[in-house]
């Protein structure tokens, strides 16, 4: 099995233990800081990504780790879970998964906006609200430059990508003009 889909599935466990829990942006909130403090340290990563350490030996350490940060019982013992079936090595994805399915549940969509210059405010908005009217669900924008487009801008919302740059106006009009 993919490393993506067991982390996938231990992040949907996690997220259906905070939803009965009640306490799911409290375990997203530990859980980034969890995995913020392994990629700070060498040693920490280094732990993590060891195959020569055992699982039981790994979930000791880190429940230490975790206790001695004031991480809640429920993480501490989710980690234990994870570190006795020798996964932590998928904390980055179990970290980027847990928010996305926390993202999904709360309805909100991540919108990839390319351009040549950044969005001002008041078109940043107009696109939001656009993309939320469209898609029936809370837009967040981030915005990265590519010297490449001429003008206009791209959007990818999902697997959707959207072309109102000058080359996907061109590309259309030159498929519309040799189809005529």
């Amino acid at each position: 099995m993919s490393s993506r889909l067991t982390a996938r599935r231990y992040a949907k466990a996690l997220l259906q233990i905070g939803n009965v829990q009640g306490n799911v942006a409290q375990l997203h909130q530990e859980l980034d800081t969890v995995a913020a403090a392994v990629g700070a340290s060498a040693d920490l990563s280094r732990l993590v990504a060891s195959p020569l350490v055992l699982p039981k030996k790994k979930a000791e350490v880190f429940e230490t780790i975790l206790a001695a940060a004031k991480v809640s019982q429920t993480l501490r013992h989710f980690f234990r879970v994870v570190a006795e079936a020798g996964r932590l090595n998928l904390l980055p994805d179990l970290r980027r998964t847990f928010a996305d399915l926390v993202d999904e549940q709360a309805g909100i969509v991540e919108a990839n906006v390319s351009s040549t210059q950044p969005l001002t405010e008041t078109q940043a908005k107009a696109l939001t609200a656009s993309l939320a009217t469209r898609t029936g669900k809370t837009i967040r924008l981030t915005w990265q430059q590519d010297a490449s487009l001429l003008g206009g801008l791209k959007v990818q919302v999902g697997s959707t990508v959207l072309d109102a740059s000058i080359q996907g106006q061109l590309r259309q009009l030159k498929t519309q003009l040799l189809s005529a």
